[in-house]
């Protein structure tokens, strides 16, 4: 129900306010045929914040959800979806997908590559050491995020300050100004395969976390879907980022709210964190397009409300760090 307000909320609120008696007639417009409000007011519904509020929705859930399964599979709660490198790598392929001049579908398309790419390479080097173990993973992405910084860092320096810096940078910060209902639907069946892959697997996820010996004498193969929980979430980062840009906290800090209030379990707490993550990027974005005449980058936002939340979540709940 909470959800449901809040989309309604984000559909009229912004810089051109349109009352809920509007959104209503624009709505039945759609089935009636008749023009019961002006175009301008259909387009920015339909056109603009639609797509903007089911991204923001998706890309929410989406980012919690992986955020949970990271957390749960590595037995770490300071671990964030962004952890084997995926949004660094995607910010790599948007940034060089905007020197080349692509366009919007392009640099989505790019962006999503090389963020697969950079898990792969991530997942890669500790069966090249021999060492295949959740910190040795943990490690590898962190390198891996150190190399696809430098390559950004390089790419910045070759492009035009004037515009492709600006646009790099702003893609970086996060945003879903540029979102459409073509776009969306792009990247809408990677986030509904990776979400219900993990909403199958959330109770093996529970039995993940208590470590490998435990999922072993319950007859889990503990490779094999440790793989497969790593690559669904994976797929649901690099899906959002390619589309939003890096957007950060939300991975890292909803998961934490959601077991608050459910407890530890996976089975509970995934589907929890997914409905959390949905409210709180559709406030953000709400709140990024109505607190100014321009536009607010999302990280800039989810930074400063994530890190109190993040602060009393560690002063009251006792996260231990493994």
């Amino acid at each position: 129900m909470t959800l449901i307000l809040l989309a309604i909320i984000s559909l009229c609120f912004g810089n051109y306010q349109i009352p809920m008696s509007h959104l209503y007639d624009a709505i039945l417009a759609q089935f009636t045929g008749q023009p019961l409000v002006s175009p301008i007011e259909s387009n920015i519904i339909f056109s603009l914040r639609l797509p903007r509020m089911l991204a923001a929705v998706g890309i929410g859930a989406a980012l919690a959800i992986s955020g949970t399964a990271y957390q749960s599979i590595f037995q770490n709660p300071l671990v964030s979806p962004d952890l084997l490198g995926v949004s660094n790598g995607a910010a790599v392929g948007a940034a060089l997908a905007i020197l080349l001049g692509l366009h919007s579908f392009g640099t989505q398309v790019l962006a999503f590559i090389v963020g697969l790419a950079a898990v792969m390479l991530s997942v890669l080097i500790p069966r090249l050491m021999g060492r295949s173990t959740n910190l040795t993973l943990v490690l590898a992405g962190v390198v891996v995020s150190g190399l696809m910084q430098a390559i950004l860092g390089l790419l910045k320096y070759m492009a035009d300050p004037d515009s492709q810096l600006q646009n790099i940078v702003y893609w970086q910060l996060g945003s879903l100004s540029k979102v459409t209902v073509n776009s969306f639907m792009s990247v809408l069946p990677m986030l509904l395969l990776g979400t219900l892959v993990l909403f199958i697997m959330r109770w093996r996820l529970t039995v993940l976390g208590l470590g490998d010996a435990a999922a072993q004498s319950m007859g889990i193969n503990v490779t094999t879907e440790r793989r497969i929980v790593v690559l669904c979430a994976t797929v649901l980062t690099a899906a959002s980022v390619c589309l939003s840009g890096t957007i950060g906290w939300i991975g890292l800090v909803v998961p934490h709210m959601a077991r608050m209030l459910v407890g530890p379990n996976t089975r509970y707490s995934l589907p929890l964190s997914g409905l959390i993550g949905a409210i709180f990027l559709l406030i953000v974005d709400t709140l990024a397009r109505t607190l100014s005449a321009g536009e607010i980058p999302l990280s800039i936002l989810t930074g400063f409300i994530g890190t109190p939340i993040f602060i009393y979540i560690l002063a009251t709940r006792k996260v231990t760090l493994r």
